[in-house]
């Protein structure tokens, strides 16, 4: 399965039809936060396009806040709930607990992994 299709003959431009499917991916969570997206070039050569082409829907999907570049690392689906105060608040009222209670860093992320599937 493909990241994203492009439809030549689609009256959106291909960037966007590029930017919006990125973006639709993230939201829903079919491209989960961390998700390590194609470089700029692999993905222009695998929908057959202009490298400037996926780089515009690159560039606008980081000014929205959609993905994030490392540099050499690569380009990555950001983390929208880093800013969510509830989770952080929760975060912070674990690692508090976890502390308390005598677990090492390693032992309390062990826990939630466990706790993580429902």
């Amino acid at each position: 399965m493909s990241l994203v299709a492009v439809d030549p003959d689609g009256t959106e431009p291909p960037y966007e039809q590029v930017r919006r499917q990125i973006a639709d991916g993230a939201a829903s969570g079919v491209l989960a936060a961390g998700h390590k997206l194609p470089t700029v070039r692999q993905l222009a050569t695998d929908l057959g396009l202009a490298a400037n082409t996926v780089a515009k829907a690159y560039r606008a999907l980081e000014v929205d806040g959609v993905i994030e570049t490392h540099g050499r690392r690569g380009t990555f689906i950001a983390s929208r709930r880093l800013a969510d105060a509830e989770a952080e608040s929760g975060a912070q009222t674990y690692a508090r607990l976890a502390r308390t209670q005598g677990l090492s860093l390693d032992e309390a992320i062990r826990l939630v992994e466990k706790s993580w599937t429902p």
